[in-house]
């Protein structure tokens, strides 16, 4: 996958503006029912918030994200305290819900 751009990033940002996270990362940290439900997330919706509820380091939660990107082939597009935004387009061309720019707005 093809990493995203600024400007692709700052428009799946606004899109993912109101939404409520899907995820929630608890004390387990990512266990393999964490990935997969990630995974059905990003296969249903493209674009997701992901909550960590319990971890506070910034160090770790980079690791877990780390992880989840490489586990699920998705792409971390932001982060807002202890909030994620994950993104992964739809295998299925005919399904996507999203139209990410190619170009930069004018």
């Amino acid at each position: 996958m093809e990493r995203l751009k600024g400007y692709q990033r700052q428009y799946l940002k606004g899109l993912a503006h109101g939404m409520k996270p899907l995820v929630f990362i608890g004390g387990k940290g990512s266990s393999p029912a964490v990935i997969e439900a990630l995974a059905e997330a990003l296969e249903k919706h493209e674009l997701i918030k992901v909550k960590f509820n319990d971890f506070k380091e910034k160090e770790h939660k980079r690791e877990i994200i780390e992880l989840l990107e490489k586990e699920t082939a998705s792409e971390m597009i932001g982060m807002v305290g202890h909030i994620a935004i994950f993104y992964r387009a739809q295998s299925d061309p005919d399904k996507r819900n999203i139209d990410v720019p190619q170009r930069p707005p004018a």
